[in-house]
């Protein structure tokens, strides 16, 4: 059981509830805080009866936030707020998404600032628990007030409206929630704004993106050193002497991976003398300058993404200490939108280096292997096209890449008038994440190709190993066949299946 306070959520925290569904609950010490912000927003809805204008409790939101709203209406304007934020469009985000949500919006509030009833928190997380989770549209959040609409969506089946998944099924919320043993609530002054002020929705894309990528980092170097063994690469580059002269962190990880893994190969020492290249090429020399630029800004991307999972995104917040509540910004996604737009950019550059790689592999004038991989060539095309898809793919992420975070588009008659884009920023980047899988699928089979075409000799005990459990599932190409299944095969390996093969890499 993880209790949340709103300050100690890690991303291992996350992945658990997110992947593998560990319950969570409330902890005492944010109960308390929670009660103690609900009290300030009492008095000030006591104030507001008496006239005073109060910010999401007896005001309009946005550039309407000047209309005064009557007494009698102060609770229907929370659910009518709800209701009309709930714009979004496009296909439904992955339920992991939407247990991210979930869970992230829970955190925050937890925190108690923004004035909510315990009881609203613990419904969100008896949701998450049951698995009853909101049918969320992927599209209309411009990232500023932060996610409005994708957080509005997931905030309709706390009044009973919208549709939710369960078991299996999209149905609507009422069913939904009857047949899991749960019962919608009302909403109170303030508590409609707070469930869908914040930065959730992209938070919770980049938290996935991120425990996405610190695989792919240990798989480009996996796979990237099997590519050299293939190539007759040598280890040289990736003593740890050279990387202790500029000691970046990632670089230095990787680096050490390289090494290790290619100590004890036969093809390694097959070249070790006489060997008439004097260096290889950037794309294998490299490596640990490049992967590990990757590490390091992913590094610094998991540090930005843990202070704003514990964060308070709310707007307007709730200072009980003080007893008053302020305006601010805390909403704007800016920091998500820059982080995610980091780390596509390097993800990118996995896979760009990649490709590179791949070429030099189907490259008989560099590789001296058959070309294209294929000891018929001519009748056979070998991996001629698997290298132009990983080409393809590249391509598509330069594209991905382009930061979305110096885009802004002015909202709500100009008052919301610089936004961050930071939901597209985290929606491109697992876009960007997924090509690098394909790409790094269609490295590993060439790379195997190549161990293949080299034999009698053998590599390192590690990459073996790795090279037969993709011969357990994708045989040796000895002539064209379709090409398309093994790349799918592959690419299920990549991401679900090589964590026994990580083990041991930093």
């Amino acid at each position: 059981m993880i209790e949340l306070t709103g300050t100690g959520l890690t991303l291992e925290q996350f992945a658990a509830v997110v992947h593998e569904q560990e319950p969570c609950g409330v902890s005492e010490q944010a109960r308390q805080a929670l009660s103690r912000s609900r009290e300030v927003i009492q008095r000030l809805e006591a104030r507001a009866m008496e006239g005073e204008p109060v910010y999401g409790v007896n005001t309009g939101f946005g550039n309407l936030a000047r209309v005064r709203i009557p007494n009698d209406q102060i609770r229907v304007l929370q659910e009518r707020l709800v209701m009309s934020h709930a714009a979004g469009v496009g296909e439904p985000l992955p339920s992991a998404v939407v247990r991210g949500m979930l869970l992230l919006r829970a955190n925050t509030l937890a925190r108690g600032f923004s004035g909510v009833r315990p009881e609203l928190v613990e419904l969100l997380l008896a949701m998450l628990d049951r698995n009853v989770l909101p049918v969320v549209p992927s599209r209309g959040s411009v990232g500023a007030s932060g996610d409005l609409a994708p957080l509005a969506h997931l905030a309709l089946p706390v009044i009973g409206r919208g549709r939710v998944s369960f078991e299996g099924d999209d149905m609507l919320s009422a069913e939904g929630f009857r047949r899991a043993g749960l019962e919608p609530v009302g909403l109170e002054p303030k508590e409609g704004l707070a469930l869908i002020n914040g930065t959730q929705a992209m938070s919770s894309l980049l938290a996935l993106a991120v425990l996405e990528v610190r695989r792919l980092v240990r798989v480009a170097d996996l796979v990237g050193a099997l590519s050299t063994e293939a190539l007759l690469g040598t280890d040289t580059p990736f003593q740890a002497r050279i990387h202790e002269l500029r000691a970046h962190p990632g670089q230095q990880a990787s680096a050490a991976n390289l090494w290790n893994l290619m100590q004890g190969s036969g093809l390694l020492e097959s070249h070790r003398q006489d060997d008439p290249r004097v260096q290889d090429p950037y794309s294998v020399r490299c490596m640990p300058q490049v992967h590990g630029a990757v590490r390091d800004v992913l590094a610094d991307v998991e540090r930005r993404l843990e202070i704003e999972m514990n964060s308070v995104t709310d707007n307007p917040l709730v200072f009980a200490g003080d007893d008053e509540i302020l305006s601010g910004g805390n909403f704007h996604g800016e920091p998500i939108a820059m982080a995610a737009d980091f780390l596509a950019i390097a993800t990118a550059e996995l896979g760009s280096i990649s490709e590179r790689r791949i070429d030099k592999l189907t490259d008989t004038a560099f590789s001296g292997l058959p070309p294209f991989l294929t000891e018929d060539p001519g009748l056979n095309s070998g991996f001629m096209i698997a290298q132009v898809t990983a080409a393809a793919l590249v391509s598509e992420n330069k594209t991905l890449a382009h930061p979305a975070s110096v885009d802004s588009i002015p909202t709500s008659a100009e008052k919301e008038d610089h936004v961050s884009m930071g939901m597209w920023a985290a929606l491109k980047l697992g876009q960007v994440v997924r090509n690098v899988d394909r790409i790094l699928a269609i490295e590993l089979l060439a790379a195997a190709q190549g161990i293949d075409l080299r034999r009698p000799l053998k590599s390192s005990p590690a990459l073996e190993r790795l090279h037969d459990s993709i011969r357990a599932l994708v045989p040796k190409w000895e002539e064209d066949r379709e090409l398309a299944p093994d790349l799918a095969i592959a690419e299920i390996f990549v991401v679900d299946e090589i964590e026994p093969h990580l083990g041991d890499l930093r």
